[in-house]
């Protein structure tokens, strides 16, 4: 059946209420609501309900108390700038001219400790039936007027007609700084999620060029999110050894640099991700600067542990295989041991690659669970225990043992499966050690930058030339033009 309506008669115009003139007020720039004792990733989360707690609306405190209480009233954001790209249904993030905090140099804004920005508000659908443009990171558009109110789990402003972007941010990111010393005193490590890559990928060439043209051919390059050689096909196929082939061949064809890998098979479609393409986590590296130290391939069921030297039992191995309650259906973590070819020969270095479980299934920030549920936080929990306590062993052997660990942890650094590691076995965060904390960022979702890339290292590689830089490949672009949902990362150290 077909419903038309007939707009019969304006009584008058309706006055919008411009946001940040609102009886003086800004909206709140930290706290969501009084039901998160201060802290919207707190473990356990999802304790409260908004819906059987209703305290009165302080709306100069709490920001969902603020939306609520525009609930219905047409308003007006002044000057707006847009914090990442639309969403699937083209609803974009957006801030006014309000006070805002964690703002970056690019113009979004960044997710911080107890900061989680409930100052941006999302524009959803226009109610002329028209559609928001494409849009991105640092973008200036023209005002906004519409309708506060609620669906589908935000606070959102339904424009009256489409957002109209006034004028563009740059799209262009800096190639790294951080160049290869060709030996242990400056070695360079690439990190990337390169999103479900396999040999058919249509994004692999791309992938390439940004490893040579960004990343600048790094010594060694931690990989998520390889496919087997035949993706999403789900047969008995599991090896990654064409894909790996296939991007490597795809980097010496651009840049001339020689690439060699290590990875280790996973169990058929146990280890998370898309059905059939048996996701895994591998290493590239360059021969003419790496070598493997004591090669010692593992098996897929084969746990690798830290023996005398250090070394390790499997090389490269993967950790702890059998602890089901970590790494049922989730990447195990992939470790490694090297050594520098030029330079003194002293001892190995270890890097352990990381693909921890997905946050799929998270509640929104705006949504009835308070606080917001965090999905898969008590597994990601175990894992980086998981971690931590291969972590410990190698320091038994070797107190001043150089690791690296680096990869999607798919958690904030400031959440407890982070800090477990960063507290408690001693790692330090490279991009902490190196960014302001507005500039740790390598993926953008429901109007926040934020960081869950990240790359670690123990006390021993902790110095003032140890640094980092997030390459924005993906955070400042458009949809059609991202190669992979997260940023790549490039870190320079000393391993002698």
């Amino acid at each position: 059946m077909k419903v038309s309506a007939t707009l019969l008669s304006l009584a008058g115009a309706v006055a919008a209420t411009t946001i940040a003139e609102i009886n003086g007020n800004n909206p709140p720039t930290e706290q969501y609501t009084s039901l998160d004792g201060g802290d919207v990733f707190a473990v356990p989360n999802d304790v409260r309900r908004v819906s059987a707690v209703n305290p009165v609306l302080e709306p100069t405190k709490y920001g969902l108390d603020f939306w609520e209480a525009l609930n219905g009233e047409l308003v007006t954001v002044k000057a707006p700038v847009g914090v990442t790209r639309p969403n699937q249904f083209g609803d974009t993030w957006v801030l006014g001219t309000w006070t805002a905090t964690g703002r970056n140099e690019h113009g979004g804004i960044s997710l911080l400790d107890k900061d989680a920005n409930p100052e941006t508000v999302l524009i959803g659908s226009p109610l002329d039936g028209s559609r928001n443009p494409e849009s991105k990171m640092g973008d200036k558009l023209a005002d906004i007027t519409g309708v506060v109110t609620y669906s589908f789990g935000f606070y959102r402003v339904l424009p009256l007609t489409a957002v109209k972007v006034e004028s563009e941010s740059s799209a262009e990111t800096s190639p790294t700084t951080l160049e290869s010393s060709g030996d242990c005193r400056g070695i360079t490590f690439g990190s990337y999620n390169v999103e479900n890559l396999w040999p058919g990928s249509e994004h692999l060439p791309d992938v390439a060029d940004q490893i040579v043209d960004y990343l600048k051919t790094p010594d060694l390059i931690f990989l998520q999110e390889v496919q087997d050689s035949n993706g999403p096909t789900n047969d008995l196929i599991v090896s990654a050894n064409i894909t790996l082939a296939t991007l490597a061949a795809a980097i010496k064809e651009k840049s001339g640099v020689v690439y060699e890998w290590l990875n280790v098979d996973p169990i058929r479609n146990q280890d998370g991700g898309q059905p059939g393409g048996n996701i895994q986590t591998a290493y590239l590296y360059r021969p003419d600067v790496l070598e493997v130290y004591k090669p010692n391939q593992g098996g897929s069921l084969d746990s690798t542990v830290v023996v005398d030297g250090p070394a390790l039992s499997f090389n490269p191995g993967r950790i702890d295989v059998a602890n089901d309650a970590a790494w049922a259906n989730s990447r195990k973590p992939l470790a490694a041991s090297w050594r520098a070819i030029k330079g003194p020969k002293t001892k190995p270095f270890f890097t352990i690659n990381v693909h921890n479980g997905s946050k799929g299934g998270s509640s929104t920030l705006h949504g009835d669970n308070r606080p917001p549920i965090n999905n898969g936080v008590d597994k990601r929990l175990l894992q980086t225990g998981s971690i931590g306590a291969f972590i410990d062993t190698l320091y038994a052997k070797d107190p001043k043992a150089r690791i690296v660990v680096s990869g999607d942890f798919n958690e904030f650094a400031f959440v407890a499966p982070m800090k477990l590691l960063t507290e408690k076995h001693k790692l330090t965060s490279l991009s902490k050690h190196s960014l302001p904390a507005t500039e740790r960022y390598s993926y953008v979702f429901d109007g926040n930058a934020q960081q869950l890339d990240h790359m670690l290292i123990s006390p021993s590689l902790v110095n003032d030339k140890a640094k980092l830089e997030h390459i924005h490949v993906s955070s400042w672009r458009r949809f059609a033009d991202v190669v992979s949902d997260h940023d790549p990362a490039v870190g320079r150290l000393n391993v002698w």
